[in-house]
């Protein structure tokens, strides 16, 4: 891990809400004038869209499994020199995967494309990677190792489902049954390279809905952050650090469930996320440490 070039990474599954996350990241930076490169987990898939069905179909004839769970539909050995040379430089080269129309548009390419690879400028404050693979550990690859602040968007994995079928259906067009069969195509990539980076994240981010989610590919609707509690469980660099009487005033409704775990309504969850995460961002760009202490004064 790097100090003196701090990275940051959110990982979580498709449909698990990285995006409402990654837009807390965005009020920080802006509060507080931190130039942050943003790294999309998905610009480091190893085929494009049109590639990727071909690679599927390839691999449903040999009786095997692919999906952008696993290794063999991704990069990791490229995300890893990533990190590993930002870590070292501030530096390093990106891309951009352009997921409809509009995006595709912008760049004059088709959608599920990648766009070239560009060098980072330097002078940036940190790196900000939002994904699938953070954490992730495999065989010879140990991408977690260069990531300063590892944290984890995990709903129960039922809620998890339902905010990827109406997603997928909703906003691509794709059948229960098709989104169903990439379900059960992917969860031997999700059991093995997914949710073990859970366990070494330095804070876990796990909403549980209040309402019945017992059959997922029924569900109608959505359930709500009103309708929901995050549980936030801090690591073992963590846990001692926080403050947590100071937490529970802030953060009305919440409660202690262990002593390395507050839970707090659904609805609070972006105003607990920059509470919490913060000063830990700021303490890493400004004192090269990972410590939380609520600063004198955290942005305006």
């Amino acid at each position: 891990m790097s100090r003196k070039h701090p990275i940051i990474a959110v990982t979580g599954s498709s449909g698990a809400g990285t995006s409402t996350v990654k837009n807390a990241m965005e009020h920080i930076y802006r509060r507080n004038n931190f130039k942050a490169v943003i790294v999309e987990g998905d610009s480091f898939h190893k085929y494009n869209r049109e590639e990727m069905k071909q690679a599927i179909e390839k691999a449903a004839g040999k009786c095997r499994t692919l999906s952008h769970f696993g290794p063999e539909g991704n990069d990791f050995g490229l995300l890893e020199e990533l990190f590993k040379q930002y870590s070292d430089t501030g530096t390093g080269k990106i891309r951009k995967y352009l997921h409809n129309e509009e995006e595709a548009k912008s760049h004059h390419q088709k959608p599920g494309t990648f766009t070239p690879f560009e060098k980072i400028q330097e002078g940036s404050d940190l790196l900000f990677y939002e994904g699938l693979h953070g954490g992730v550990k495999c065989q010879d690859i140990d991408i977690s190792q260069y990531v300063d602040l590892l944290i984890g968007i995990t709903p129960m994995v039922n809620l998890e489902w339902i905010q990827k079928i109406h997603r997928d259906s909703n906003e691509r067009g794709y059948s229960t049954q098709s989104i169903t069969e990439t379900i059960l195509r992917r969860m031997y990539d999700y059991v093995h390279y997914m949710m073990p980076q859970f366990t070494h994240t330095h804070i876990n981010f796990q909403r549980v809905p209040t309402v019945d989610t017992s059959n997922p590919f029924i569900a109608r609707t959505i359930p709500t952050l009103d309708e929901s509690f995050v549980v936030i469980r801090f690591g073992t660099e963590l846990w001692k650090q926080i403050d947590y009487t100071y937490l529970l005033s802030m953060l009305h409704g919440s409660f202690m469930s262990r002593k390395n775990t507050i839970v707090v309504p659904g609805g609070k969850m972006e105003f607990a996320f920059e509470m919490i995460v913060e000063p830990l961002v700021i303490n890493l760009v400004t004192k090269g440490k990972l410590e939380w202490s609520w600063p004198t004064k955290v942005g305006d």
